[in-house]
């Protein structure tokens, strides 16, 4: 059995009106999560923000082992979005006590597509947003010879800071995993948590040469 804290940072009062809601969300989305996964013991910590931009409802993190965060904006708080959210923390959550998120952008693209698609085996429904965004023309081979570069910029691939669309890479990975899932069916996001990324690698490239997209080079170390 899991054990988790929650941590609510309310010191100023800005989460009261939704506390009810967020405890019954998070357990919500622990029982569920622990029906397909072995989720390791974590602290949860939540805070209020106040972020009026089209995705700044809620923003989860899991940036060390054992540790999610949850920000969310309180007049904006949607349950269904707080659960799905959580669940794709705990996704990494469980990569965290394996091979970790990564340091390359192979590595990173295989943690988000995973974590995107924890959540539809969890929840069921659509793919969220962030892992449906078009990447720009390009944005594939790009990928192809970058998988192996720890110095790759995480802001353009992720965070739509310079010439790639916001979830460029969680879409990428999306596809990914999604693209093994459909070859192996017998394999699922939870039972891949804690997959080694390399062997993906073959199946981007796939993917892109199904596409017509050629590698260019030899991908290089960085």
């Amino acid at each position: 059995m899991t054990l988790w804290t929650l941590h609510l940072l309310n010191a100023r009062h800005a989460l009261t009106p939704v506390l009810s809601e967020v405890r019954q969300a998070s357990r919500q989305a622990v029982a569920r999560a622990s029906d397909h996964a072995d989720l390791p013991d974590f602290d949860l910590v939540v805070r209020a923000q106040a972020d009026r931009s089209a995705d700044g409802a809620i923003q989860g993190r899991c940036r060390t082992p054992g540790v999610i965060e949850i920000a969310l904006t309180p007049d904006r708080f949607d349950p269904l979005h707080f659960t799905r959210a959580l669940v794709r923390q705990m996704a990494h959550l469980i990569r965290w006590d394996g091979p970790g998120y990564g340091r390359s952008l192979g590595e990173a693209l295989v943690s988000e597509g995973l974590a995107g698609h924890f959540v539809l085996q969890v929840m069921g429904g659509k793919p969220d947003a962030i892992d449906t965004v078009r990447p720009a023309a390009g944005a594939m081979r790009q990928a192809m010879n970058e998988w192996a570069r720890r110095d790759y910029d995480h802001g353009r691939w992720f965070g739509g800071k310079g010439d790639l669309r916001k979830g460029t890479g969680n879409s990428l990975g999306h596809r990914i995993i999604a693209d093994h899932l459909a070859q192996h069916p017998g394999d699922s996001a939870a039972g891949m948590a804690t997959a080694a990324s390399e062997p993906f690698r073959q199946t981007l490239r796939r993917i892109a040469a199904a596409e017509g997209q050629a590698e260019a080079e030899a991908p290089s170390e960085g």
